[in-house]
């Protein structure tokens, strides 16, 4: 057995972490779903959200977990991880995030739009400010056409 350290800046708490040579270690995410993608969750909470614990292996990307839920990345709205923006409709930079045992990531449908005032000085993941400087509008708009969606995932 050897001892690896863990030492992720993307992970809030610094984890030393047990494993053998040729063992694959689980990640454990708590996964909220609101809106329409509650529909994705296997137990729908009075109809409007779902949460689950999902299991993936370690340095799992943002895209993994959409994967294993089966939600395609277009369908989401804002979404944050641990608190932080990730993701909202026009702008997902997070598809390449690696996730972390704990992370707390919630998805919200298209149709639970975060109010446009508070959108600056949002915490955020490194991704998603990095991909809101180079925007000429930052990112920021009063609506979203499907079209940019579609374009802003291309990227």
């Amino acid at each position: 057995m050897r001892i690896a350290y863990g030492l992720r800046t993307s992970c809030v708490v610094h984890k030393v972490i047990r494993c053998q040579e040729d063992e694959v270690t689980d990640i454990v995410l708590d996964v909220w779903l609101y809106g329409a993608l509650a529909g994705y969750g296997n137990k729908v909470e009075k109809g409007y959200y779902a949460n689950l614990k999902i299991n993936l292996p370690e340095r799992s990307t943002m895209g993994d977990l959409l994967k294993r839920l089966g939600i395609p990345t277009e369908e989401r709205g804002i979404t944050f991880i641990n608190g932080q923006l990730s993701a909202m409709p026009g702008l997902q930079p997070d598809l390449a995030h690696i996730l972390c045992d704990g992370d707390r990531i919630g998805f919200f449908d298209l149709r639970s739009m975060w109010p446009f005032q508070y959108r600056h000085g949002a915490a955020m993941i490194d991704e998603m400010a990095q991909a809101m400087g180079v925007e000429k509008d930052h990112g920021l708009h009063h609506t979203y056409r499907r079209d940019e969606v579609a374009i802003s995932n291309e990227k």
